[in-house]
């Protein structure tokens, strides 16, 4: 990505935090009953391969029996019932895995989601930037494609530090700026031509869709935001690139 790096998601038409943050909830209240398909659409399925490596990455976390664990910005709930089942539940005597999202449509569908899987996963409704959460109380936060639609990407991994114990991980999954050029191109035909197009179509909000691929451009690069983790306080930072580097999963631990 080039130019300065953007301080969080800037929606056309607001001024202010606040406004950024208004339009994006109200924006993905709009599409929530669709949000599943299109996901699966437009991403050729890859998407459920990007939260499988994530959940992957984090397996060493997810098999601790006493591991508290958020899915931050959880949408739908794909991430937390991926997670939830690689833990298998608490029929081992684990604990459930937690989710927020500032949505409450989203929830909606996240709750009807995991019920229908027999899971009893405490789903909240909360803000990214003030989780109602205590101090050093998480070994593990995840979130999938929600992180870039924060107001404010310093004061959200502030928070997801905040509420890390010593030693607990952050995993970011997002969009990020394929490295290559050729790919590059191609991806940003698709997203600013073709998915406004169908995203539109099937959800019925063009809006949504024109905004979503102008948040991924505005986003930072894997480099600029491995640098913002660390900025923030994340001891060590690692990431890597899935799928020619349309998208990247960030790994930051808080310092011990």
């Amino acid at each position: 990505m080039t130019g300065t790096t953007p301080r969080g998601t800037t929606p056309g038409g607001t001024s202010d935090e606040q406004a950024a943050a208004r339009w994006v909830r109200g924006m993905f209240g709009r599409i929530a009953p669709r949000y599943d398909l299109l996901n699966h659409l437009l991403s050729f399925n890859l998407d459920k391969r990007w939260r499988a490596r994530t959940v992957e990455r984090v397996t060493e976390i997810l098999d601790r029996p006493d591991a508290r664990i958020l899915d931050l910005c959880c949408g739908t709930g794909d991430v937390l019932l991926a997670l939830e089942t690689r833990r298998l539940g608490p029929a081992l005597g684990r604990q459930a895995v937690l989710a927020s999202d500032f949505c409450h449509p989203m929830l909606i569908e996240a709750r009807r989601k995991i019920a229908a899987r027999g899971f009893r996963s405490p789903v909240f409704e909360a803000d990214a930037l003030a989780l109602p959460l205590a101090g050093d109380s998480l070994d593990l936060i995840t979130v999938a494609f929600g992180f870039r639609n924060l107001a404010s990407y310093q004061r959200g991994l502030e928070e997801m530090l905040r509420v890390l114990k010593p030693g607990g991980v952050a995993a970011i999954l997002e969009f990020s700026q394929p490295p290559n050029q050729a790919f590059a191109a191609l991806y940003g035909f698709f997203s600013t031509r073709v998915l406004p197009t169908i995203g539109g179509m099937i959800s019925g909000s063009r809006d949504a869709y024109s905004y979503l691929p102008e948040s991924i451009r505005k986003f930072p690069g894997a480099e600029a935001l491995a640098s913002e983790m660390q900025r923030a306080g994340f001891s060590r930072v690692e990431f890597e690139r899935m799928t020619g580097g349309a998208v990247a999963l960030h790994l930051g631990y808080k310092p011990t």
